[in-house]
């Protein structure tokens, strides 16, 4: 019988999902020759070629294709197996994991710490970025987990529920713009530090200020929304911004909420991923960082 190696049938799944030996060794955390080379001892071994290469893209063969079947059973198989044995050290390899940036700022931290503790010999590799980049990588497949809010353009097999993020608006005492109940024309005095064009806070704002067509409004957006924060601390200007993320400015008194009675809606945040295809460390993550969103939610409550 051939002694075909697991690390050879992860590299052939890993080609044929990412269509790319670059990303397969990425993903692997391994080098690109490697992966050529366990896919060609792989293929000198059942006398068949499984792909080929054309202009950087990949095609399977035939028998590569029914083979592919076959080839995520068996990882399939010693995922059950490793689940069975009950010690969740036993995982190792990587978990590309896409966030939004309200994440960054709010609970990743306690959930990284989480998913260390449970699964020691996962190494995580982190992409910060807007939903919607999120929604394609998660897609093509060059992350494994997206913690992000939705709308979603497509559905996935694996969806957990994260919870809302609700919004406030803040501003810098320096400001001194009381407790009263503001006015659009109030808040207009001051520019309005808005989130990154093409989200969702971002369009509404939009939309809720061209209502008031005779009130100009001063837009400053940011596709970074630390800086958005830190310029509102600087009374640089107002901003809505998450609950949670402004929690420790309220108590310290460095931002003030600001009473104006419009706010965007808050966020629904899901952790996704493919459950037909991924191993279970991943779907066990998704899992985590629910305990921790609710964790933080109920913090933020009391």
């Amino acid at each position: 019988m051939a002694q075909i190696s697991f690390k050879q049938l992860q590299a052939f799944v890993a080609v044929a999902d990412l269509q790319s030996f670059r990303r397969a060794a990425d993903k692997l955390n391994t080098t690109q020759p490697n992966i050529s080379s366990r896919i060609t001892t792989l293929e000198a071994q059942i006398g068949h070629r499984l792909m080929s290469r054309d202009a950087g893209s990949v095609r399977l063969s035939p028998i590569g294709t029914k083979l592919l079947i076959q080839a995520r059973a068996v990882l399939q198989a010693m995922d059950g197996f490793l689940l069975s044995a009950e010690d969740d050290s036993l995982f190792d390899g990587t978990l590309r994991i896409g966030v939004t940036e309200m994440i960054v700022h709010t609970w990743l931290g306690a959930f990284f710490a989480a998913l260390k503790a449970r699964f020691p010999n996962i190494d995580v590799d982190l992409t910060v970025d807007l939903s919607l980049n999120l929604s394609d990588a998660l897609l093509e497949r060059r992350i494994d987990l997206a913690l992000q809010n939705g709308p979603f353009h497509y559905e996935t097999t694996g969806n957990t529920d994260l919870g809302p993020l609700p919004m406030m608006w803040v501003g810098s005492p320096k400001l001194e713009m009381g407790t009263k109940v503001l006015s659009l024309r109030d808040l207009a005095q001051h520019p309005v530090l808005t989130h990154a064009r093409g989200t969702i806070p971002y369009r509404q704002m939009q939309e809720h200020f061209a209502a008031f067509p005779d009130i100009s409004v001063r837009h400053v957006s940011s596709s970074n929304l630390a800086a958005c924060h830190q310029m509102t601390r600087d009374g640089l200007g107002v901003a809505c911004l998450p609950e949670a993320m402004v929690r420790d400015d309220l108590a310290q008194g460095t931002l003030l909420p600001l009473r104006y009675l419009w706010v965007p809606d808050a966020l629904q945040f899901f952790a996704r991923f493919d459950a037909d295809t991924c191993p279970s460390f991943v779907s066990a993550a998704a899992e985590l960082a629910q305990i921790e969103a609710k964790t933080h939610a109920r913090a933020i409550k009391g």
